[in-house]
């Protein structure tokens, strides 16, 4: 008979034949260690996004405003990191953080605006 281990500690498995884990807990820390990394980034991501989201609401009381690109950098916006892009049959492209966008007007000012339902 063959001796299987635990793919977390090691420890002999007792039981059925296609049992990879001795327990619950080393099932659970097997699977976190496997998903750790990934899930690091997500959570990254996720933060940059929910930054850049509460920046546009912050420089954006009212639903449509011009603020310089040089402001949104001070308060941490990051330009890399958008969840969707909208163009408009005029050739604009707007950047949205879920449903709070900004649209570049040339090298220094952002057009920021509030997603229409329009939209999709």
């Amino acid at each position: 008979m063959i001796e299987k281990k635990c793919l977390d500690c090691q420890a002999e498995i007792q039981g059925r034949r296609d049992k990879k884990f001795c327990n619950d807990l080393c099932r659970n820390n097997y699977n976190n260690k496997m998903n750790s990394d990934a899930s690091a980034y997500v959570k990254s991501v996720s933060r940059i996004l929910k930054k850049n989201r509460r920046i546009l609401i912050e420089l954006n009381p009212t639903g449509k405003s011009n603020v310089k690109k040089a402001k949104m950098l001070s308060n941490g916006f990051n330009f890399n990191y958008f969840t969707n892009i909208y163009k408009t049959k005029t050739g604009n492209t707007y950047y949205f953080c879920y449903e709070k966008g900004y649209l570049m007007l040339n090298e220094d000012f952002c057009a920021l605006v509030n997603r229409q339902n329009y939209v999709d």
